[in-house]
């Protein structure tokens, strides 16, 4: 799938959802991020991309020292942090130990955002996806960093537009390869991060209904096994791509997808084995 042009509709429209959200006397809270009002989610996602693209931009093979305090969202005037750019006057920001910042979204912080966004997009576009650089996962390229980015946009689009009351569906394409990411990658980084559950035989399948795509999911002790081969499962899951998605990522309860099939008292058990970050 060429995400670049999924990262780039879902930067704009995170850019436009928050700069709707700018012209409030207060920032709304981010219902599916409950810590978070949109000048919070603004800061994260910008903050984020910055730092991806300080990675593609110094090919930088090692994690940097900043990464530990970025996603910890607690600077440290020990760290060089000047790859955010950060401008002269951020009068008004959202500050992490004020979390949810409701004070008036800035539009400073739109403007930073959407300056961000768009060097990284040039990033994308003008590097090699095969290019080694450090990343998160065993996956070490650019084209690692497109994707994940592009969905993790895609994610905080969907809780911008959400806190505003009117949230779009991921396009199909681009949610069918985030279902695949979800359980490739971003369950057994999740259980590594976490004190998760150990796996006892769990079985889920998740069900596509606008289109091809079933995937099956077991947790066999400290292993996650992907793979659909039509056997029984525990619990099956149903719903459109971007529904799927959007449960994966925590962002939709089982309730709002179209089925579920089995013991739904094991799918609760997703969670304890798949925890969020």
């Amino acid at each position: 799938m060429d995400c670049l042009p999924h990262f780039r509709r879902e930067i704009l429209a995170f850019e436009a959802a928050a700069r709707r959200a700018a012209g409030a006397d207060a920032a709304p809270l981010v219902p599916s991020c409950p810590a978070w009002s949109v000048s919070d989610l603004v800061a994260h996602l910008g903050g984020v991309q910055r730092f991806v693209a300080h990675v593609i931009a110094e090919r930088l093979q090692e994690a940097p020292d900043a990464l530990a305090n970025l996603i910890a969202r607690t600077p440290s005037a020990a760290l060089d942090l000047t790859f955010l750019r950060l401008p002269a006057d951020t009068t008004g920001w959202p500050l992490p130990e004020q979390e949810p910042n409701r004070g008036p979204v800035p539009q400073t912080l739109v403007d930073w955002f959407a300056d961000g966004a768009s060097a990284l997009e040039s990033l994308f576009a003008g590097r090699d996806p095969a290019e080694r650089v450090w990343t998160w996962s065993q996956e070490q390229s650019v084209a690692f960093w497109m994707r994940i980015q592009t969905i993790e946009a895609a994610v905080h689009r969907w809780d911008a537009e959400n806190a505003l009351g009117a949230a779009r569906p991921v396009d199909a394409g681009l949610a069918h390869d985030a279902v695949g990411q979800a359980l490739d990658v971003m369950a057994p980084a999740r259980r590594a991060w976490t004190k998760a559950l150990r796996g006892a035989g769990e079985r889920f399948r998740f069900r596509r209904t606008d289109g091809p795509g079933a995937w099956t999911v077991r947790f066999d002790g400290d292993d996650v096994r992907v793979g659909d081969d039509g056997g029984p499962c525990d619990v099956e899951l149903a719903g459109t791509a971007s529904d799927l998605m959007l449960f994966l990522w925590h962002r939709l309860p089982a309730d709002r997808l179209d089925a579920v099939e089995g013991d739904p008292a094991v799918l609760d058990r997703y969670f304890a084995l798949v925890p969020p970050v």
